[in-house]
């Protein structure tokens, strides 16, 4: 298999040598089209064209078969219907051709049958060392090399932007869009049914690119989430990669699933890893390439601090309120800014921020107004509001800006020019030169916020880390051995109390009791008062069966509850295979949390933290974070984003919880879980934190089949 890893691609974006395998002479065929883009996007290399017919075709000599092709191909086209497609590229493979892009529909977004087409095509990319895009794809361009290898319509501007899709569509949707508004792209990549290279691949590539200034991408799912987010956190340190995903509701997922086979995982477990990878998430289309416009051509903000200039109240108040609820702030000038103001400004004008010039504001207003509130050292940011009114002077206003932002080239500045036609000459002019406008408030104030959380994100990937503290591992093995050999997959709660005690995690003491004397004993052992749990493989809710009784504190009250236990269980399921019941010391009661690990289909183990007990599902007071990557910096983090951090912090004089000892217990569960990748759930339900230490009291572990 190849290591698709360590994989360049150079031949798909920098071929010196194509070929189209199903060229045609009819036009508004697919290989008619996708053979004259790439002649008129001004290919410099050699061009093959491919069919059994043989003759010319638009001007070039055409080759019955890719074995006929005079020099080794670089990039091989495959336009011809599916199960040709596989034939034409094992004759690809044969002929040494370096990278496929498979055009042709019909794989594994058709079903049983083509799933197993597209299997077998994987199949012979793997023995040829070839790399694949598609198959089920538009294609790809690249407005550097330059290369048309799709059948759009139409070629992209060339930009900085590289737009990364799964879907085709929306690829030509966003190149007819973008035309109209100016927009330039490095590279535009229709992903596909992704059976070969996938979004990572791109990404990474996109990363490496020098052209590339921002990464966006609209994606339905990952491949191989692990593999992603090692991918992703290494280019989003280079450059800023921004995803919209889709699917995100119960819905959206289904639908999901069904287009282009994509496996979609919880939408958490996305928004997890995505923060983790230092990506940004967009939660429109709209906001995608508003925040594509933002990084292709505005710097990185220093801080949160934003100057707003504007000739009207309304629309300043609805950015201001915006602002200060998206992480930014609105910024405190210094005395010398408002003295500045004060004097050269109408006595109508308020001088602090939002600094509103008045409706009458022309040219000369705007430009003292901006150019004081970007001097100052307190403004991180600005933005310029401009209301259409008889007397403003759009395209006058729009130079001055211009020529400002040279003056101040590490402050990012946005225009927010409202209206139609009023402002149409003067948005144009802004956007020809690198300054992105927004047609009301919102939209610019969100890449403003998006500038900073990236420059904060940066700042906050954590570090694979491994814990160093001692742990027995072949303790658990050899437990999870006998649960195999018992053929069970939900431990027992002495045999979770082992395993936490094999890894550091302090627990009360809890032994399996196969009869009610063995009970007593194990209760006068460990002292009273004590739990007592059924221990039942097929029993996951103890308490509705009436199998768990607390707070016994007697030889007496042990003996009858164990009893008491056995035949309530065994009126209610008498097949429900028995072991006996777990004895447990109780402890007294500390703030309740809870820690909890499930395996995630894309992105392995995620971890979550929060409030406890039984309220859990009510309050939903939990943060995640991948078990991959987190240090005890991260895990205090995740700690702070939930209230339950109040409340070990205390509350109305109550002392302060041992918040370093809830942190050493989600660090060694995290470590529980990457040694021993078959825990597929795992809940700690409560944990006590107490005014020093803390206690792992009720533990649930089911391990996968």
């Amino acid at each position: 298999m190849i290591k698709r890893s360590m994989k360049k691609l150079t031949p798909l974006f920098n071929p010196q040598s194509i070929a189209v395998i199903g060229a045609s002479r009819t036009e508004g065929k697919v290989g008619n089209t996708v053979l004259q883009n790439i002649i008129k996007s001004g290919f410099k290399g050699d061009i093959y064209p491919v069919n059994p017919s043989g003759s010319r075709i638009l001007g070039l000599r055409c080759f019955k078969s890719i074995l006929d092709t005079p020099k080794e191909v670089d990039l091989g086209i495959i336009t011809i219907p599916a199960r040709t497609a596989v034939k034409a590229a094992e004759e690809c493979g044969k002929a040494g051709v370096k990278s496929l892009i498979v055009i042709t529909a019909g794989f594994r977004e058709i079903g049983k049958d083509g799933l197993a087409l597209e299997k077998e095509l994987v199949g012979i990319c793997r023995d040829y060392n070839m790399q694949m895009l598609g198959p089920n794809c538009l294609g790809l361009m690249d407005t550097t090399t330059p290369l048309n290898a799709t059948f759009a319509s139409k070629f992209p501007k060339k930009g900085n932007i590289a737009f990364i899709s799964q879907s085709g569509a929306i690829c030509t949707s966003i190149l007819d869009w973008s035309l109209k508004k100016g927009i330039g792209f490095s590279k535009f990549i229709s992903l596909g049914n992704k059976a070969d290279l996938n979004e990572a691949d791109f990404i990474r590539q996109a990363s490496d690119d020098p052209v590339t200034k921002v990464v966006l991408c609209y994606l339905e799912g990952v491949e191989d989430g692990r593999r992603f987010v090692n991918i992703a956190r290494k280019a989003s340190r280079k450059k800023p990669v921004v995803i919209y995903k889709s699917g995100a509701t119960q819905a959206g997922a289904k639908a999901a699933s069904s287009h282009t086979g994509a496996l979609v995982g919880s939408d958490i477990s996305y928004e997890t890893a995505f923060r983790q990878s230092g990506i940004l998430r967009a939660r429109t289309m709209m906001e995608l390439f508003d925040l594509g416009m933002a990084f292709s051509t505005q710097p990185v903000p220093h801080g949160n601090r934003v100057a707003v200039v504007t000739n009207a109240g309304g629309p300043a108040i609805i950015a201001t309120d915006f602002i200060e609820s998206s992480g930014l702030t609105m910024a405190r000038f210094q005395k010398g800014t408002i003295d500045a103001l004060r004097e050269n400004l109408p006595e109508e004008a308020n001088i602090y921020n939002p600094v509103d010039i008045i409706g009458d504001a022309k040219e000369d207003r705007y430009t003292f107004a901006l150019n004081a509130v970007l001097k100052d050292p307190g403004v991180d940011s600005s933005i310029v509001i401009l209301s259409p009114q008889a007397m403003t002077e759009p395209v006058r206003t729009a130079r001055s800006i211009l020529e400002l932002k040279k003056q101040f080239p590490e402050k990012p500045l946005v225009t927010i020019f409202m209206g139609g036609e009023s402002v149409e000459d003067a948005v144009n002019l802004l956007e020809r030169h690198g300054t992105p406008n927004y047609p009301f408030p919102i939209g610019g104030v969100s890449s403003i916020s998006g500038l900073y959380r990236y420059s904060k994100l940066q700042d906050s990937i954590p570090e694979k880390e491994e814990p160093d503290f001692e742990r027995d591992r072949n303790r658990v093995k050899e437990i999870f051995k006998k649960a195999r050999e018992d053929r069970r997959h939900v431990l027992f709660g002495s045999e979770t109390t082992q395993i936490a005690d094999a890894y550091g995690i302090p627990v009360p003491p809890a032994r399996l009791a196969t009869s009610p004397d063995e009970a007593v004993r194990f209760a006068e052992e460990m002292g009273y008062p004590v739990a007592l749990k059924i221990a039942s493989p097929k029993i996951l809710h103890k308490t509705d069966l009436g199998g768990v009784i607390l707070g016994l504190e007697s030889p007496e009250k042990v003996m009858r509850g164990y009893t008491k236990i056995m035949e309530n269980v065994y009126r209610i399921m008498p097949h429900a295979g028995i072991y006996g019941v777990d004895v447990q010391k109780m402890m007294p009661k500390g703030r309740e949390l809870i820690v909890g690990v499930t395996k995630d289909v894309q992105f392995g183990h995620i971890l979550m933290f929060g409030l406890g007990g039984i309220y859990v599902d009510m309050l939903k007071d939990v943060a995640f974070r991948l078990v991959d990557y987190l240090p005890e910096s991260e895990i205090e983090k995740m700690i702070q984003e939930t209230k339950a951090y109040y409340l070990l912090k205390g509350l109305r004089g109550e002392k302060p919880a041992d918040i370093p000892s809830v942190v050493d217990i989600i660090s060694r569960t995290a470590a529980l879980v990457r040694d021993f990748p078959r825990i597929s759930e795992l809940d700690i339900n409560p944990v006590f934190g107490y005014e020093k230490g803390a206690l792992a009291v009720d533990i649930k572990i089911t391990i996968s089949r």
